[in-house]
């Protein structure tokens, strides 16, 4: 594939970490693998914790031209000198975080497996939709999104498009020809290397 045409990556930070280890086991993969944001999703709703999450991501992610983003959480973004918010809840919340967070702020919207959803996101200004899940996760309703939906948007949707959830290398090769961009987390955190399980689900990229 191309060079211009190869789909970028995204990283998404496990919904835990231990302070003492994940800092080295980021900027390794960061250093291995060219990345073009890094999304902050944590489950913990310790403002504490989530501060100090932003704060070591950012200064690693920063160190290598990395923008980062975070899970929702507008008012984090200015606090701790973050590029930008991601949204789970679709389109209703993207024309406050824009008004809130001004032009120059990144604001991503996941849209779940809806185009209607998409659509109303792209509309009210986000800068970018994501999919998910791609593969089976075992999860929810066991719903996917299907491969027709990122073919239609990447021809008729100026928006870049995120493909996320459950990536498989053969996933990877079957959609790299219709999305921007795929985020990857979960897929790799749990290796005992994350570089190397990275590079082996992204390999078909070339």
């Amino acid at each position: 594939m191309a060079a211009e045409d190869r789909p970028q990556i995204n990283l998404i930070t496990p919904p835990s970490f231990q302070t003492d280890l994940f800092p080295d086991q980021l900027a390794r993969v960061l250093d291995a693998v060219e990345i073009a944001c890094l999304r902050i999703s944590l489950a913990t709703k310790n403002i504490d914790d989530q501060g100090l999450a932003a704060d070591i991501c950012r200064d690693i992610a920063h160190q290598r031209d990395v923008a980062v983003v975070i899970d929702n959480h507008l008012l984090l973004v200015e606090r701790h000198g973050l590029d930008g918010v991601h949204l789970t809840d679709g389109a209703r919340s993207v024309r406050k975080a824009r008004k809130d967070l001004g032009q120059d702020a990144i604001i991503g919207a996941h849209c779940g497996i809806t185009r209607h959803e998409g659509m109303n996101a792209a509309e009210a200004g986000a800068d970018y939709v994501a999919f998910g899940p791609v593969g089976e996760t075992g999860l929810g309703d066991g719903s996917q999104v299907d491969w027709e939906l990122f073919e239609w948007w990447s021809e008729v949707i100026e928006v870049p498009v995120i493909a996320e959830g459950a990536l498989t290398p053969a996933l990877i090769t079957r959609f790299a020809p219709v999305t921007d961009h795929f985020a990857i987390g979960e897929e790799i955190w749990r290796a005992e290397d994350p570089v190397a399980a990275l590079k082996t689900l992204i390999a078909p990229l070339g």
